[in-house]
Order: C-alpha cells, then structure tokens, then sequence
C-alpha cells in the first residue's frame, strides 16, 4: 500500500492510500483510514505511522485469516475499519464490526481472527521505537 502526497499548497499534506509501498505518514500529513469496499482484496497490510512513541498498523485481513496469539507491553488499540473481526483472549473474545474499537490492557494476550474480509487499525505505544522491550 503507498502513501501518496498531494503538496500543491502550504498546508498538510494529504495522504493517500494506493499500491504497495513503506514510507511512514510524518507530522501533520492526513492520512486515509476508510473502508476500500471492492479494492480491499487489492490492498496489503502496512504501517501507516511511526513515531519514538506511536504506531499505526492498517491490517488488511481476509475472511478466515487469523493473527497467532501475542502481546505488547504497553495498551493499544485495535479499531475495526471494515468487516468483522474477532479479538481473541484467554478470558473471551470480543467482536469488532466497522467503526467499533477496543482498548486492550498491557501485556495482554490476544489473537485476531477474521470473520470477513477487514480492515483494522492497530494504535501501539511505543518504548525508544519497540513495541516489546523483554523478548
């Protein structure tokens, strides 16, 4: 997925979302997080923005296609953009459709399961650029 820049003026960035590519969003730059409806299929995983403190994940994920159980040291967030997506803890699962989020405590474990074809947001803190410091 590519970022693309549109600079014809003095403010912000706008940012979009196409192929395929790494460059991270930068401060003050807009970035796109809709529903891509049929160009879904289309578009792969990658990581929006990344900061000393922050990162946004776009998860891409197709129906049935899960992510194997891990966790992060710090809270995140996981925000269903599209689809249906399944938060799976050893305590319960928790169903996300489009536009509803959930706040995960540190260092819990968690798998995500599709239930359709998504999108999924992934906001993690970061500690000097990591997500995990004891691994």
């Amino acid at each position: 997925m590519a970022v693309s820049e549109d600079r014809h003026d003095a403010t912000p960035a706008a940012v979009t979302l196409e192929a395929m590519a790494l460059p991270h969003a930068r401060h003050l730059d807009i970035v796109h997080v809709g529903p891509l409806g049929d160009k879904l299929v289309e578009t792969f995983s990658t990581s929006l923005i990344k900061t000393e403190r922050l990162q946004l994940l776009h998860l891409v994920l197709a129906a049935h296609e899960d992510q194997p159980e891990h966790h992060v040291d710090e809270e995140c967030i996981i925000h269903c953009i599209e689809g249906v997506v399944e938060v799976v803890m050893p305590g319960g699962v928790r169903q996300l459709e489009a536009g509803c989020l959930v706040l995960l405590p540190a260092k819990q474990r968690h798998a995500l399961r599709a239930r359709t074809d998504c999108i999924v947001l992934v906001t993690l803190v970061l500690n000097a650029g990591d997500a995990l410091r004891n691994q």
